[in-house]
């Protein structure tokens, strides 16, 4: 290691005083100013992590669904699934170190986890389209250059695309070509070979309006655009050329605010969906007749792609196990459709994609969408392996059709983690295979009326939950007071869980009518305000 050439630019990405960050499920995000020794630093640990596993490693610059003022890093590991919780720890040493620390640190990083400084190493880039992107993302090539590592800069590209990008090349491409040409011509042919297979055709069925955040995904969709068929008919809108990122508008918009998003004028029974600002995360939605507003989240998305997958995993006759993986934010009743009229495994997870991804590898098939929008399949190898060899040799017609189906899936589906431009050709291909409209999808079960509440609480430590989440074990008194609140009506159930990131305990409560729902959300909220030390004035109605 170069100490002098460490201590240079080091000295040109100083560290703000004071400042300390932690690196969690979305890596870190803050204020874009306050970033710059951050991804300088991130920098270094990819290298260092590229060394570990003798592998390339990416970094993506971005703070997904936030607004346009703020940024982020995060780390793909080499399979494309997100970096390693022990490595997590070591990015936030490596962040937090003071300046005349860093060699020290870093030091310690390579004893404590074997890393070899004579191998080599190399780092994919990607960054969203913020201002402050292109700037922070020189900053990670500093960082690279100082420990001297091998790096590919793909520029503009969206989260999943990168760790795509970031798979083909450890797998040799073996999951497929490392380029955004690669991975437009893997999906856009999987997604033709499986709509060819539909009998419905029908301008109607293939109208989508698609709302981008203002971000990345309305970049990316309109270079994809010449690989579509004729008949797909896409409609971009919020497409960052008027309004700012993710403002009024994208996944987390709609979904948190339950309503269409600006910018896109929406007549009744249109199919509509949108992104979120990196375009990993996309929920669907529609107005009625009578101008009401239908949201298809994350719970409704999983389900329309286990009905589908199901069908055909009976068809291949094969022993294939699978499952849905949801945490407790899903809805109450997509759990029970999953389980008692498809008859579908669930298994419930705490938050944090990480921990449905880590679930869903147990199974043959693991559906896996949080609430949100940001969710994929997963095929164990096993299964893959067999599908594949069905497609070849099964002699039997509706058997080998339904194993081409399958295997359109596993190319089309990018299962290196939710991926807004993949599941929306999924959602698309199955609903024009199905013949299903937007409302007859919406119709498979009515959601249970919720509300999601935030109490600001001193220090949300103080909350210690158990049972994915589900269960508070400390304060003491506070669950059997929650226990004791959700006897008090029909079909209801609520938890409350500390936020990964700011100091407030967030509540969610449901139960048969939006009235009792938002009575036993405020009076969790008022619970957890006494139990559990809230700040400031008590929770109002």
């Amino acid at each position: 290691m170069d100490s002098e050439a460490l201590r240079k630019y080091s000295a040109l990405h100083p560290k703000p005083a004071g400042l300390t960050l932690h690196y969690g499920t979305a890596g870190f995000r803050t204020r874009a100013e306050q970033l710059d020794h951050i991804v300088f630093r991130m920098g270094l640990l990819a290298i260092l992590r590229s060394k570990a596993v003798a592998a390339t490693i990416g970094i993506m610059v971005t703070a997904s669904h936030n607004p346009e003022e703020d940024n982020g890093v995060k780390l793909v590991d080499p399979l494309g699934e997100m970096l390693h919780p022990s490595w997590e720890e070591y990015a936030t040493q490596l962040a937090n170190a003071e300046e005349l620390e860093l060699q020290k640190v870093i030091t310690e990083i390579c004893q404590k986890a074997a890393v070899n400084l004579h191998k080599d190493a190399s780092v994919f880039i990607g960054r969203d389209t913020r201002p402050s992107s292109e700037k922070l993302s020189q900053s990670v090539i500093d960082g690279i250059q100082v420990l001297g590592g091998q790096y590919h800069d793909y520029g503009l590209v969206t989260t999943p695309q990168l760790h795509y990008m970031v798979c083909c090349q450890n797998t040799q491409g073996q999951y497929g070509k490392a380029t955004l040409e690669g991975y437009y011509e893997k999906l856009s042919k999987a997604f033709m070979e499986l709509i060819k297979q539909s009998h419905c055709s029908g301008e109607n069925q293939r109208y989508l309006k698609i709302d981008c955040a203002n971000g990345i995904g309305a970049l990316k969709l309109s270079e994809m655009k010449p690989y579509f068929p004729q008949e797909v008919l896409i409609h971009i809108y919020n497409d960052g050329t008027k309004e700012k990122l993710n403002h009024l508008c994208g996944a987390d918009f709609v979904k948190v605010h339950q309503k269409p998003p600006g910018g896109l004028d929406m007549k009744p029974d249109e199919r509509c969906c949108s992104f979120d600002g990196d375009a990993d995360r996309i929920v669907y939605y529609y107005k009625d007749t009578a101008g009401h507003f239908h949201l298809i989240d994350g719970d409704k998305i999983a389900t329309l792609i286990s009905i589908f997958l199901k069908e055909l995993l009976a068809k291949v006759k094969q022993n294939f196990k699978m499952a849905v993986v949801q945490t407790a934010y899903a809805n109450g009743n997509s759990t029970r459709y999953l389980q008692e009229t498809l008859k579908v495994p669930v298994h419930c997870v705490k938050t944090g994609v990480k921990h449905l991804h880590h679930k869903a590898q147990e199974f043959d098939v693991g559906v896996y969408f949080e609430a949100n929008g940001h969710g994929t399949v997963l095929f164990s190898k096993a299964a893959e392996t067999k599908i594949r060899q069905l497609v070849k040799e099964e002699k039997d017609d509706e058997k080998r059709e339904a194993a081409k189906m399958l295997e359109n899936m596993i190319d089309l589906i990018n299962q290196t983690v939710g991926d807004a431009v993949s599941d929306m050709l999924v959602i698309e291909a199955i609903l024009a295979l199905k013949g299903l409209t937007v409302q007859q999808w919406d119709a498979l079960y009515a959601d249970l009326p919720n509300r999601l509440l935030k109490v600001q609480v001193a220090d949300r430590r103080v909350i210690d939950t158990t049972d994915a989440e589900r269960r508070a074990l400390t304060p003491p008194g506070l669950q059997e007071k929650i226990d004791a609140l959700v006897k008090k009506y029909k079909l209801s159930r609520a938890f409350v869980r500390p936020s990964g990131t700011e100091d407030v305990v967030r509540i969610y409560a449901e139960a048969d009518t939006q009235e009792n729902a938002d009575a036993l959300a405020h009076e969790v909220s008022l619970a957890v305000f006494h139990l559990a030390g809230g700040k400031g004035a008590p929770p109002q109605p």
